[in-house]
């Protein structure tokens, strides 16, 4: 349906360009005419036509000023100006206001017919131009909480964070480095601190997720993560500027906080409590966000802020926490060049800044040492013994220099860490000797990669990438490679015959073990025999 508006003050040209529009288009078309500028104005408030018939000349306001009056509510609307004055008097008011055509009076029905046609197909172009539109927004809706999950579980876990970092900045449109996390928990009822029924909450909160989400983007320009048991995290975006009046963006979060909790409660039958980090680097948010649990856990209220927690449960203002989790990850992974820089780094920190308390620098060189070595042990790459420790307190006592103090932390962090590595070669090396094994004494058998796998007890999947990675080649053609130099070293040594070598080396068929030997041999079993029996 196209809606047609008529502005002119003779009422026989009125009824004329009606004439023409019924008869050519029929009940694809709604019409209303008007006959003053005022009239025309008013019609095209309430109507909304697509296209309007325009005269320049009509009573108080003209044609041009009714246009541009009209044009400020309805962008789109198409105008073709009728009028029995000369266009080019008009003609550059017109272009301006977006005209489509200039029409002379007395009426030509076929030009009008061709510019309606014309007009319509620019009404179907702009209609369908935003129906696309509409369709691409309601798609972003859906997939924009999929990748704002996907940024909170990268934050949260560092999975391949880095690798991704600009790419869930640019698809988010987030301008800042830095930011706070909160956690929004809920429950049933709050106790000691504590909200209560989370399973139950957690199961009534899927129906309500998407007013959650609402709400909480109503208050806070953040990235809203995916439901987690029964709490959602968020991650507040900050200007490097605000840090500047960091006491007043605390106040001022609380604040909000507080309210959206108000409204949260007033508007999903559950009690909600908010927990709030500090502001850190991006690749940092992972510490913000156990800054926010803790104040959950040891904080009362329905908002707690991390820096208003007591000075027990805080690092000193500048301890390098993010140093000493990074160490640990690293000997973790086995990176004895990353642990060891981190473990400098940190060393450096605690000469710095309590260069003067040398015991207390000890006992965190001996802290990190046992941490370390505790993580190599459970990793399996190195046994624990009760007294393997035993001198390393008197070790500690007799060192008289920071530079042996370090040597021996590097030393002993890189050892952990070369543990760790160790153990991870040495159990997927063993793994594949194990499957080579298996393989070599049941290369007669039917055997499949799951069999294998199944054998040394890990996931095909694993396997198949272990093995790939282990051997330069797949399960499938070391199998192959194993048959063929059994077929070859029977083929030389013996007089069986064609179809027994076959069955001993796992094939059911001659043909398919003649065709296979030839492709990876290079010549077919009976010219191998020939050449080399």
């Amino acid at each position: 349906m196209y809606k047609i508006m008529i502005a002119d003050d003779e009422g026989i040209v009125i009824d004329a360009l009606k004439f023409i529009i019924e008869k050519n288009f029929g009940d694809s078309c709604a019409i209303e005419w008007a006959k003053t500028g005022r009239s025309v104005i008013e019609l095209a408030e309430s109507f909304r036509p697509d296209i309007a018939l325009m005269d320049i000349h009509m009573p108080g306001i003209n044609g041009i000023e009714a246009m541009k009056e009209i044009k400020k509510n309805n962008r789109n609307i198409i105008f073709i100006v009728v009028s029995a004055y000369d266009k080019f008097d008009y003609a550059k008011e017109a272009i301006g206001l977006g005209v489509m055509d200039y029409v002379n009076k007395p009426i030509d029905k076929n030009v009008i017919v061709s510019l309606l046609k014309k007009a319509m197909e620019k009404v179907d172009f702009e209609r369908m131009k935003r129906s696309n539109d509409l369709l691409i927004r309601e798609k972003l809706e859906t997939v924009i909480p999929i990748i704002e999950s996907g940024l909170i579980y990268s934050v949260l876990f560092q999975a391949n964070y880095m690798e991704e970092a600009e790419n869930f900045k640019n698809l988010l449109g987030i301008q800042e480095d830095k930011g706070y996390m909160m956690v929004i928990e809920y429950g049933d009822t709050e106790k000691d601190g504590h909200l209560t029924n989370a399973i139950g909450a957690s199961v009534r909160m899927q129906s309500n997720y998407v007013r959650l989400r609402e709400s909480i983007k109503e208050y806070f320009p953040g990235i809203v993560g995916p439901m987690m048991a029964n709490a959602v995290i968020v991650f507040v975006p900050c200007a490097t500027e605000s840090l500047q009046n960091e006491y007043e963006e605390r106040v001022k979060a609380i604040e909000t906080a507080r309210k959206m909790v108000h409204k949260l409660r007033k508007d999903i039958d559950a009690q909600f409590r908010v927990g709030i980090g500090t502001v850190k680097r991006l690749d940092e948010a992972d510490i913000s966000y156990t800054e926010a649990v803790n104040a959950l856990r040891y904080t009362a209220g329905s908002v707690a802020h991390a820096r208003d927690l007591s000075a027990k449960n805080r690092y000193e203002e500048d301890y390098p926490v993010r140093t000493e989790k990074k160490l640990f990850d690293l000997v973790q992974a086995g990176d004895a060049a990353g642990a060891v820089s981190e473990a400098g780094r940190f060393f450096d920190w605690m000469l710095n800044r309590h260069g003067d308390a040398e015991m207390d620098i000890k006992l965190k060189t001996l802290e990190f040492i046992l941490q370390a070595e505790t993580i190599a042990i459970k990793s399996g790459g190195s046994s624990y013994r009760f007294q393997d420790r035993h001198d390393y307190l008197t070790i500690l006592y007799d060192m008289k220099q920071y530079e042996e103090l370090r040597s021996w932390l590097l030393a002993k962090i890189r050892e952990a860490a070369r543990n760790v590595s160790g153990s991870k070669e040495k159990t997927s090396i063993s793994l594949v000797e194990q499957a080579k094994a298996y393989i070599d004494s049941h290369y007669k058998d039917e055997i499949s990669l799951d069999e294998v796998s199944r054998e040394i007890n890990i996931s095909p999947y694993y396997f198949s990438k272990l093995f790939k990675e282990e051997t330069g080649g797949n399960f499938i053609d070391y199998v192959t490679s194993i048959r063929m130099e059994k077929a070859k070293e029977l083929l030389s040594t013996t007089d069986k015959s064609m179809k027994e070598i076959c069955s001993e080396v796992g094939y059911s068929d001659p043909n398919y073990f003649s065709r296979s030997f030839k492709k990876n041999v290079g010549v077919t079993p009976t010219e191998y025999k020939e050449e080399n029996g």
